[in-house]
């Protein structure tokens, strides 16, 4: 399937896989995240679970071209682990990805060509249990307006075909909705002579 320019892959949810070599397991964990914060919560939330893993090694891409990137081999031979986990998320085009590789070492060294295709097996595997989907660039978007004004921004919610997420409805409404960069211009054009119609990037 063809994309848009201001379209790009991902994972739907997060996935799961396993690589074991020489008594050695490799546990690898995708996600779908959108900041490197996330990345640091969730690769503190593995070191907390598999505290008595030797390595946690993690590689990520953020953004409509993977321009926000990093790699860690922490403490495995440099080279061997954060690039392969990165190589793999490339090799089936995802961005807002993250993988981390928790390594239990079995003993027995498996050198540096072992370590690369460990940790690009594990990866690989736990990618290929991801559901891929389709993503567009945009930032999320606080809205809050009047009750009398819900048909109006569903009806141009609907139009644009924006996601929507938290909806509460009273006496006051608000909703967070996903603005595509390509549209952002032209909702704002559509929206902006609602009365007490309110906005805030999150």
């Amino acid at each position: 399937m063809a994309l848009n320019s201001d379209e790009y892959y991902s994972i739907e949810a997060p996935s799961q896989g396993l690589y074991k070599d020489q008594k050695s397991k490799f546990y690898a964990f995708a996600y779908p995240v959108e900041s490197e914060g996330e990345v640091k919560v969730l690769l503190e939330r593995l070191r907390e679970e598999y505290h008595d893993a030797r390595h946690h090694c993690c590689a990520y891409r953020i953004g409509l071209n993977g321009q926000e990137w990093r790699a860690s081999d922490d403490g495995e031979p440099a080279g061997t682990a954060g690039r392969p986990i990165l190589g793999q998320i490339d090799s089936v085009g995802l961005s807002d990805v993250a993988v981390i590789v928790v390594r239990y070492f079995g003993g027995i060294k498996l050198g540096v060509p072992g370590l690369i295709a460990a940790y690009k097996a594990a990866s690989a595997d736990a990618l290929s249990h991801a559901k891929k989907i389709v993503k567009v660039e945009g930032r999320w978007c606080h809205l809050s307006f009047d009750y009398s004004q819900i048909p109006s921004v569903m009806k141009i919610l609907k139009d644009m075909a924006l996601p929507i997420r938290a909806q509460e409805f009273g006496s006051e409404c608000s909703m967070d909705v996903r603005l595509r960069s390509s549209l952002m211009s032209n909702f704002f054009d559509r929206i902006k002579n609602l009365p007490n119609f309110k906005y805030e990037f999150i």
